[in-house]
């Protein structure tokens, strides 16, 4: 029986003549409801209407219903962003059919009396107090609920024996875990071609997982339970349709009854990647909730590559199911770029081409981060591709109409698809030397590039003849992430003779600093105290540690999954800037392939190929120091 037209407000209810009707009709089913016969009346059309008592009963009985749908309510609600899962408190199901206040505050039914009869439970056996809600049976839960018993939330990482899944991606799931990101009821399930057990599988990440350094309460207990959560399924060799069909199998055994959602993490190798994703899609995704799938870098060899993967994906999976990651995006740095546009009035009027004279993106890694590129993709298909040009479309985007993914994704593409497409002359690629003293490891593959500086400009209204410069390398004297926004001279200064002969050291710049000294800098100019007038160049800065006691800042890997657990897919590419992305870079590539380009070789632990300095002189910026 449906009880959707009692819902009446309480207050109007309340007030209510005995001698109206509730106007809730009910159906001759509910003939058998423990009422008294001056309860009831026949209508014209023979239906039995509650009347007097009976309107008070049907409106109390609607209040139970309420409260215990928002109970259950509260119980399922998904947890919002950056609010940690276990900190939606909610009663237990035997607490809300037990506790004394919570239904007379929720229904307002204070005048229930213990010799009302309701649902055939004599509430004046002595038992129950007045309030106390009757013992409903498992049939009539079951019926207006859909309480989890199994596992709400299952993550699957494919290729879980890897380094990336051992070294950043288990981790990352104790770590939400542990600061309460992860439901308690979440299963983390590990899938590889090897013939392992679980137990196997714990003891290999056992030994990588953390707490963190700020907060270390009952750790060991909290490593403990989250391991007891991991299962490893062996795919075997020969089929994966059969070790995927296994996977889907425990899965389900976990999840029992409830409405659980699944994410897959596909840390697998390019060539596998189709195999695996259409897999998946035809035999693991949840039956009653979501799937997600997670795609590492980079996206394709190139852009026909690229398009027949991403055609193969949609062929199984929806846009909005695929989140197509890069752990450099999920850096306080990204984030940082719409915040200090969009909530800073100071700066959006002159984020144009009138006030700002260039644009500097620059990622820098030093010999000890120095990562291998012997896997024939290079520093431009594995970078430039994703993490700089997505850099680059936050920082020129126009503002978005919402925060919402897709808003932000939608304006995004705008600028990539207004990017002139690359010109080889504009492009500086290098590669380090190789020496014998070398002690990281990086062995090097023909002529894939370490080193990539480029000049790109944005034809459209905002960005019409601004360069935006980019300079992305390995194996450099410093690690360095940045971001530099270089404004105009200021017309007619009127202390140009005080600056002295070089104007640009008085020009204003804005400094987005990455990890590991995280800071905002704007460079301005002051006069020195003292006699005279003389001015000087000086920073305001916001330095991260100083400012804020975060001991421990949350990994990109964690800060990107716990998006994809949300549903917030803005640092993720959608087809299409995946596409235009490729489309902007085609011609440098298909230069290197047909021409096989040799890259400027450059000191290992240098500061890069000379041509580089030259491309900056080229377009007239002063190169940034080092």
């Amino acid at each position: 029986m449906s009880l959707a037209n009692c819902l009446l407000p309480f207050s109007q209810s309340g007030t209510t003549p005995s001698s109206s009707t509730c106007s809730c009709h009910l159906a001759a089913s509910f003939s058998n409801f423990p009422v008294s016969s001056r309860d009831l009346s026949a209508s014209r059309n023979e239906s039995l209407v509650l009347n007097g008592g009976g309107s008070n009963l049907c409106r109390k009985f609607c209040g139970l219903k309420l409260w215990i749908l928002k109970s259950l309510n509260l119980k399922q609600g998904s947890h919002r962003k950056h609010q940690p899962v276990n900190e939606l408190k909610t009663r237990s199901e035997h607490t809300f059919l037990s506790d004394e206040r919570g239904f007379t505050e929720e229904t307002k039914a204070a005048d229930l009396r213990p010799e009302e009869n309701i649902l055939g439970i004599d509430l004046s056996d002595g038992y129950h107090k007045v309030g106390d809600l009757p013992p409903l049976s498992k049939q009539v839960l079951e019926g207006i609920s859909d309480v989890q018993r199994g596992a709400s939330l299952c993550i699957a990482v494919v290729g879980a024996t890897g380094e990336l899944a051992r070294m950043k991606i288990f981790p990352a799931l104790f770590a939400l875990y542990y600061s309460g990101y992860l439901p308690e009821d979440v299963a983390i399930f590990g899938f590889s071609r090897k013939n392992l057990t679980d137990e196997d599988l714990r003891s290999i990440i056992a030994s990588t997982l953390t707490c963190r350094v700020d907060h270390q309460e009952n750790c060991g207990d909290k490593i403990a339970v989250f391991l007891s959560r991991t299962y490893y399924i062996n795919g075997g060799y020969n089929n994966n349709r059969e070790g995927m069909s296994r996977l889907a199998e425990r899965m389900k055994q976990i999840e029992g009854e409830s409405k659980a959602n699944r994410i897959f993490y596909l840390s697998v190798p390019q060539e596998a990647l189709v195999d695996v994703a259409c897999t998946i899609g035809d035999k693991a995704q949840a039956p009653r909730g979501w799937t997600r799938i997670i795609v590492e870098k980079p996206f394709g060899f190139n852009s026909h590559s690229s398009h027949l993967l991403t055609k193969s994906i949609l062929s199984k999976f929806e846009e909005r199911q695929i989140y197509r990651i890069d752990h450099m995006l999920g850096r306080n740095l990204i984030e940082n770029l719409t915040v200090l546009r969009f909530s800073n009035l100071v700066f959006e009027p002159v984020w144009n081409r009138t006030y700002i004279r260039n644009v500097q993106v620059i990622v820098s890694e030093s010999i000890a981060q120095t990562e291998k590129y012997s896997d024939g993709y290079g520093i431009i298909r594995d970078i430039v591709h994703s993490h700089i040009l997505q850099t680059i479309a936050l920082l020129a985007m126009e503002p978005p109409i919402s925060l919402d993914g897709e808003d932000i994704r939608n304006e995004k593409v705008k600028v990539l698809r207004s990017i002139r497409k690359l010109d080889p002359r504009n492009v500086i690629l290098g590669q380090y030397k190789s020496s014998s003293q070398e002690k990281n490891g990086v062995v090097l593959n023909g002529v894939d590039p370490t080193y990539c500086a480029a000049a790109l400009y944005i034809d459209n209204a905002r960005w019409d003849g601004v360069p935006f410069l980019v300079r992305v390398g390995t194996g450099l004297i410093k690690h360095r992430v940045e971001i530099r926004v270089q404004f105009r001279h200021v017309p007619g200064n009127l202390y140009r003779e005080n600056i002295g002969i070089n104007i640009d050291l008085g020009t204003n710049e804005l400094i987005l600093r990455g990890e590991p000294d995280e800071a905002i800098l704007v460079k301005i100019n002051n006069k020195v105290p003292g006699l005279g007038l003389q001015l000087d160049a000086s920073e305001l800065n916001l330095l991260y540690k100083d400012r804020y006691s975060t001991h421990e800042v949350p990994d990109s890997y964690e800060h990107l999954i716990h998006d994809v657990i949300d549903g917030d897919n803005h640092l993720f590419m959608r087809s299409d800037e995946v596409a235009a992305a490729w489309n902007i870079l085609s011609p440098v590539l298909e230069e290197i392939d047909k021409h096989h380009t040799a890259p400027e070789l450059y000191e290992f632990g240098g500061r890069g190929p000379v041509g580089a300095y030259y491309l900056w002189a080229k377009h007239g910026v002063p190169w940034a120091d080092d």
